[in-house]
């Protein structure tokens, strides 16, 4: 027969085993992230990796619905990540409302995205992408404001928040 005692022993272990548990995945996770060659992974491992809209957007260079991500409306204090490798490519102060339905940032952090000419509405654009993962996160334009004057317009769908 199992006493109060006996369930107190048993109730401490097992938290004790979800706390490791959770740590060690973590952990792990952690590692699979820093230890990731991100620029040679291929198209099945990113397609097990992402959502089917979040590989459209970074993978296949997609655009998602305007006024669709929550992250449109997001105006607390943090870091707004690549969905596809986590890095950091956003603080928060650099946000703004363009009104265009896409989350809108008018600096990035430096070395987190890279730049290229895109023709695909025939007129040329900037696309720009993650410094690490190369993952498509939307396009910079000339119409944001000060201090820089740009706007980066981003796929929400693109990008996870981290609360500061």
């Amino acid at each position: 027969m199992f006493t109060r005692r006996d369930f107190s022993i048993i109730g401490v272990s097992t938290l004790a085993l979800a706390a490791c548990s959770s740590t060690d995945a973590e952990t792990v996770k952690e590692a699979n992230m820093s230890n990731t060659d991100w620029t040679n992974m291929s198209e099945n491992e990113w397609q097990e990796r992402l959502t089917e809209q979040e590989f459209y957007v970074l993978r296949k260079e997609g655009t998602e619905r305007a006024f669709s991500s929550p992250l449109n409306d997001e105006k607390a204090s943090g870091t707004f990540v690549c969905a596809g490798c986590d890095l950091p490519l956003f603080n928060s102060d650099t946000k703004f409302d363009s009104g265009t339905g896409w989350p809108s940032f008018f600096d990035t952090i430096e070395g987190a995205v890279e730049t290229k000419r895109d023709f695909k509405l025939i007129l040329p654009r900037t696309e720009y992408h993650c410094a690490r993962c190369g993952g498509h996160q939307g396009h910079i334009f000339k119409d944001g404001p000060a201090p820089t004057g740009l706007r980066y317009c981003n796929n929400g769908v693109a990008l996870d928040f981290k609360p500061a």
